[in-house]
């Protein structure tokens, strides 16, 4: 993808080259400026799962051949990179949750309050126990990394379920498998139980609002639940954005928040980033595993949020999710009419590095590949469109352009579609139609 270095642009070739004719036959005539035009173009970065990268086990000091956080840190450079305050396009970056891989706590205390209990899980246990090793490998990278695009450009970190304190499998949903070949796919609440991710403390600690990443930031225009909920505006394609985030499985307080958040912007398009809403089938339902409103009903599911917030608020026009595994988008009305469109990233599954390293495993070990979205915007077309491109920093392809695509991930991922329904999962356009009529007088005061 070719990033522009610049947004002065002459208005005609033919024009600049007869005012270059002119300048010629006449010494004595004022030399013709650029005619400067308004910038309509502007890419998101949205960085899904980044946890495998920064997993400590799959780091050199642990035995791993490769040193997966060099990828994570790879793919915050290119963002950095092409950022538009370095010339390129890159206008604001979301970060889908699910940062790091680890927990720290068993439970956090205030659910030991309110009387949950946890039961062993012999399968998720194995993979997920607490460590202190979050706090010594895992965040500090999450924190070098952000750090290189800080001060840059308006940016967004969710919590996703990796990124809170604690995990627990919840005691209303015991585990039946006691080994991982136990696993039913087709029962995985019944085998693996359903855990609960609790605790924000740690998230705070590296993206709270009171932290060096967004306290005073102009562009941090709210936040709640100590930074678990956040709000951001930018500026980009002659609009004004506002974009809220919004913390794992959001309880009403967090939706009331953001609903006071869009009245307080009124009339700013709309987009909004959570870790878990949408499944790689389109459907809004969460994962059987990790459902936060099955074992604590204070929590919204998707469909919840849908109905609550996202349904109702007008200006919302665009949803952004990972979680779960794969990639897909859907676009819904709004109880106004409009249209909603809602797009799932999450590559974490993917495991081609770890293969060509030599790691050899029973299953495929999940570390990211590179893979991120760069979803680009064209906001001076008739009908503005929103092109979505799937792009990996470690192999420097994007997604349609890398011949081995399909063969490396689609059984695991989309096995019932064709290597060319594949490819277009992840390289897409999509036209805005109702963008215009809903969002035209909101033009951003040109700088």
């Amino acid at each position: 993808m070719t990033f522009r270095s610049s947004i002065i642009r002459f208005a005609s070739l033919p024009a600049l080259a007869a005012a270059l004719g002119l300048m010629a036959a006449c010494t004595h005539a004022a030399p013709v400026s650029p005619v400067e035009v308004a910038d309509t173009e502007f890419t998101i970065a949205v960085l899904p799962d980044t946890q495998n990268y920064l997993d400590y086990t799959h780091q050199k000091a642990e035995g791993f051949p490769i040193e997966a956080s060099e990828m994570f840190l790879e793919q915050i450079q290119y963002v950095a990179d092409n950022l538009e305050s370095a010339g390129g396009d890159i206008a604001f970056v979301s970060s889908l949750g699910d940062v790091w891989q680890h927990q720290t706590l068993e439970m956090d205390e205030a659910h030991k309050a309110r009387g949950f209990k946890s039961v062993p899980n012999p399968v998720m246990d194995k993979f997920f126990a607490p460590t202190e090793k979050v706090k010594t490998v895992e965040m500090p990278k999450a924190h070098e990394g952000f750090s290189l695009i800080a001060g840059k450009t308006p940016f967004s970190v969710v919590p996703g379920n990796h990124d809170y304190d604690s995990m627990f499998t919840d005691s209303k949903f015991p585990p039946s498998a006691k080994v991982p070949q136990e696993v039913n796919p087709a029962d995985l609440k019944g085998s693996l139980g359903v855990v609960h991710p609790a605790g924000l403390d740690n998230f705070r600690s590296v993206f709270g609002a009171d932290t060096a990443f967004f306290k005073g930031k102009p562009w941090y225009v709210a936040s709640h639940d100590g930074g678990a909920d956040s709000a951001q505006v930018f500026e980009a394609g002659g609009y004004r954005f506002l974009h809220i985030g919004l913390q794992f499985d959001p309880p009403d307080e967090s939706l009331e928040w953001a609903a006071s958040v869009i009245a307080q912007h009124k009339g700013l398009p709309t987009i909004v980033s959570t870790h878990d809403y949408m499944t790689k089938d389109g459907e809004r339902l969460p994962n059987p595993i990790v459902d936060g409103h099955a074992v604590d009903p204070v929590h919204n599911n998707p469909e919840m949020i849908w109905e609550k917030l996202i349904s109702q608020q007008d200006q919302i026009f665009l949803v952004l999710c990972g979680h779960e595994h794969g990639q897909a988008w859907r676009v819904d009305e709004n109880a106004a009419g409009h249209k909603v469109w809602q797009v799932l990233a999450d590559y974490q599954d993917r495991g081609q590095t770890a293969l060509d390293a030599g790691v050899k495993s029973a299953w495929p070990v999940g570390i990211g590949d590179g893979w991120m979205r760069l979803m680009s915007f064209d906001m001076g077309a008739d009908v503005p469109v929103m092109t979505v491109n799937t792009y990996s920093t470690y192999y420097r392809k994007a997604s349609r352009d890398t011949v081995e695509y399909a063969d490396w991930y689609k059984a695991h991922e989309q096995p019932q579609l064709s290597d060319e329904a594949f490819h277009d999962t992840d390289d897409y356009s999509i036209p805005l139609e109702d963008f215009r009529a809903r969002f035209e007088k909101i033009q951003a005061v040109q700088k």
